[in-house]
C-alpha cells in the first residue's frame, strides 16, 4: 500500500490579500492622474513627481508582499505606512493652500491600502493603530479638523476595524472547521478499523471464548481469558482510542487539514460482485444472483461483499451452526441490492441497542457503516421466530466512491 496524502484548504482570508493587490495598483494609478489634471495647482510640483515616483517603485516592487499573510511582515507593515504618513505631510509643501483649500492629499486613497493591509494582518487592533496614525497625519496636514478631514478619517477607521473583525472572525471559523474535519476523519477511520477488527480479531477471540467453554478443562481457562480479551479490544475499539492518521494546522493562508489515506494499486475496473459472493455459498448458505454479471467499482464492490460476510457471520453466531441463510443479489439499473436472510429465532426487540451499549457493533459497524460510506443504506427486519432479513442496497451513482 502506498500512501497519499490529501490536502484541504480554506482561506476566506486569501481573496482578502488579491483583492488588496488589485487595490494598491489602481489606488497608485489614480493618485498619479490626480496630480496630472491638477498639476497647475501646485507651487512645488517637483516634490509631487518625486513623492508619487517613489510611491509608484514601492508599490509595484512590494507587490509579492502583499500576496499573503507570511509575506507581509511586521517590517514591510511599518514601511509601507510610513510613505503614506510622508505623503500626506508632504502635501501642504507642495501645494501651499493645501491647508485652506479643500483638497486630496498626495497619496489620496492610496494611504488606506496601507491601513486594510493592517486589518487583515493582524485583526481590528492593528487596524486601529494605523487609522489613528493616518488619522493624526490628515488632522496636521490639514492644519484644523475640519468636516472633509473628519468624514474621511471616520469612514477609514469603520472600514479598517470593521475589515479586521470579519478577518478575526474568518480564521476562527476556519480553525473550527479543521478542528471539525479532524474530528470527522478520526472517526471515520476508528470505525472503518472496528469494522476490520470485528471481521477478524473479535470474530476469532469470541470463537475460542465459545469452543473452549464447551471443552472444559485448561481450555476453559483459555476460553475465559479470549472472552476477557474481547470486552478489552470491544472497549478499545468502542472508546476512540485510536489515533487519527492526520494532522490539523493553521497557517497564514488559512486553516490546513492533511489526511493521510492509503492508496492501493489494483486495477481499477469494475469488479463482479457475483465472484465476490459466490465463495459465500455452501450447504447451508444459498447463492442466488442475475445471470449477467454485476458489475461494481472495485472499493465498493469489496466493502458490499465484506457486509454481505459480516450479516453471514452474525447468522452463524447467533442462529446457531444449522441455521440456513439465502443470498439473493439484484442488479438494477441505479442501485445494487443484496439481500441476506436467514431462518433463525430472529433477533429480540431491543436487542441491537444493548449490543451498541455493550461495545458490539458488527451491525452498526461492519454492516451500515460501510454502507454508509458507500452512500447506500441497510435495513434489518427481524421477527423472533422467523429468522432475520438484512437488505444492502448501494446506489450505481455513488458506488464508486468507497471509503
Amino acid at each position: 500500500m502506498a500512501k497519499r496524502e490529501r490536502v484541504v484548504r480554506m482561506s476566506v482570508e486569501q481573496p482578502l490579500w488579491r483583492a488588496l493587490t488589485g487595490y494598491r495598483v489602481l489606488t497608485m494609478v489614480y493618485a498619479v492622474l490626480l496630480f496630472a489634471f491638477g498639476r497647475d495647482r501646485y507651487e512645488r510640483p517637483w516634490i509631487a513627481v518625486a513623492f508619487l515616483a517613489v510611491m509608484c517603485v514601492w508599490t509595484l516592487a512590494t507587490l509579492p508582499k502583499v500576496a499573503n499573510a507570511a509575506s507581509c511582515t511586521k517590517r514591510f507593515l511599518g514601511a509601507d505606512l510610513a510613505v503614506a504618513l510622508v505623503g500626506i505631510l508632504l502635501t501642504p509643501l507642495a501645494d501651499a493652500h493645501a491647508q485652506s483649500v479643500e483638497g486630496p492629499t498626495l497619496p489620496s486613497i492610496w494611504t488606506a491600502g496601507s491601513v486594510l493591509a493592517y486589518a487583515i494582518k493582524g485583526g481590528w487592533r492593528w487596524a486601529g493603530v494605523a487609522s489613528s496614525l493616518v488619522a493624526v497625519a490628515n488632522i496636521v496636514e490639514r492644519g484644523h479638523p475640519s468636516r472633509d478631514t473628519l468624514h474621511n478619517v471616520l469612514l477609514v477607521w469603520v472600514a479598517s476595524i470593521a475589515i479586521g473583525y470579519v478577518v478575526e472572525v474568518a480564521r476562527a471559523s476556519e480553525r473550527t472547521l479543521a478542528r471539525a474535519l479532524e474530528i470527522e476523519a478520526a472517526t471515520r477511520e476508528r470505525e472503518r478499523l472496528a469494522r476490520d477488527i470485528h471481521d477478524s480479531v473479535l470474530q476469532v477471540l469470541a470463537m475460542v471464548q465459545r469452543r473452549g467453554t464447551a471443552l472444559g478443562g485448561e481450555a476453559a481457562d483459555l476460553g475465559r481469558m479470549a472472552g476477557e480479551q474481547e470486552v478489552a479490544l470491544r472497549t478499545l475499539v468502542a472508546g476512540g482510542l485510536i489515533r487519527p492518521s492526520l494532522v490539523s494546522e493553521d497557517e497564514s493562508e488559512g486553516a490546513v487539514v492533511r489526511v493521510v489515506e492509503e492508496e492501493e494499486h489494483d486495477d481499477d475496473s469494475p469488479l463482479d460482485l457475483r465472484l465476490l459472493l459466490a465463495p459465500r455459498a455452501g450447504a447451508k448458505i444459498t447463492l442466488s444472483e442475475p445471470g449477467a454479471p454485476v458489475l461494481l467499482a472495485p472499493p465498493a464492490a469489496r466493502e458490499l461483499a465484506a457486509a454481505v460476510g459480516a450479516a453471514l457471520d452474525n447468522v452463524r453466531v447467533h442462529a446457531g451452526e444449522d441455521a440456513n441463510a439465502w443470498i439473493l443479489v439484484e442488479d438494477w439499473p441505479d442501485e445494487v441490492i443484496v439481500t441476506v436472510r436467514d431462518d433463525g429465532p430472529g433477533i429480540p426487540e431491543g436487542r441491537l441497542e444493548k449490543a451498541w451499549g455493550e461495545g458490539r457493533m458488527g451491525v452498526a459497524l461492519s454492516i451500515r457503516g460501510r454502507l454508509r460510506d458507500l452512500g447506500g443504506s441497510a435495513e434489518l427486519i427481524s421477527v423472533p421466530g422467523q429468522g432475520t432479513e438484512v437488505e444492502l442496497k448501494v446506489p450505481r451513482g455513488k458506488a464508486g466512491q468507497g471509503r
